[in-house]
């Protein structure tokens, strides 16, 4: 017996839903839900120092710029100098970083959805160009931490990131032995060390030249394609089952 046509209906529409949530998310110019970031991303007059090459298309403000910048700033409370001072040479890499995260519109294939206070979606495993590891290692390794993961896990009651009671202040290389724990465990795995170099089209740099370009566009569109087909692949074979379901059950 034929089901009612209601019926029909809302099997068609678990089995759209059911497709759509098989394909990954793979937008190539995007600004994240979370907190601080533009509903889009668009041009600015001007951004701040080392923010500076998104201005042509950015999804960060000119303040959230300025604030990047600063020892604590209200974009997070967070306290670089959790473990003493942490000299400009060493900062202006972690400046880099949160330039990139807060500005860059290409993270689109990297983006996952999340239940936090303070965002709806982070980024995971984007793949950073290998040389951009080693020397941020290099420079940081006088400086003195106290955590692996600086997403998580501080004394924030002081209204800013301090060391846990049981976390002690060691040089940076006791909590990051390699340059890729570095990159690839201080934020939660939001990046990955790859192992493409600058110019290959196939890493994230935190760091380019504007006049040459935004190199990091490229990357993202080809991610994006080797997501979509792979997506697809398994968003095909789910379409197959669920249309042989719906006419088993239309029979």
């Amino acid at each position: 017996m034929a089901l009612p046509m209601t019926t029909q209906l809302l099997l068609l529409l678990v089995w759209v839903a059911a497709v759509q949530a098989a394909l990954p998310r793979t937008d190539l110019n995007v600004c994240m839900d979370a907190k601080h970031y533009k509903q889009k991303p668009g041009p600015e007059d001007t951004l701040h120092e080392q923010c500076s090459p998104w201005k042509e298309n950015s999804c960060c403000s000119l303040t959230t710029s300025q604030e990047a910048h600063k020892d604590i700033s209200h974009l997070y409370r967070f306290n670089w100098d959790h473990c003493g001072r942490m000299e400009a040479v060493r900062k202006r890499h972690f400046i880099q970083d949160t330039c990139l995260c807060e500005c860059s519109p290409n993270l689109g294939p990297w983006i996952q959805q999340v239940d936090q206070s303070w965002s709806k979606e982070q980024i995971l495993d984007v793949p950073l160009c290998k040389e951009d590891c080693p020397c941020r290692w290099e420079d940081c390794h006088p400086s003195y931490t106290c955590k692996t993961n600086w997403h998580k896990g501080w004394n924030c009651t002081s209204g800013f990131n301090q060391c846990p009671v049981e976390a002690a202040c060691r040089p940076f290389d006791f909590y990051f032995p390699t340059p890729e724990a570095l990159c690839n465990e201080i934020w939660s795995h939001s990046y990955k060390v790859s192992n493409y170099s600058r110019g290959s089209g196939r890493c994230i740099q935190m760091w380019f030249d504007p006049a040459q370009g935004n190199p990091n566009e490229e990357v993202a569109r080809f991610y994006a394609e080797a997501m979509n087909r792979a997506g697809l692949g398994g968003a095909c074979s789910l379409l197959l089952c669920l249309a042989l379901t719906l006419l088993w059950l239309l029979s």
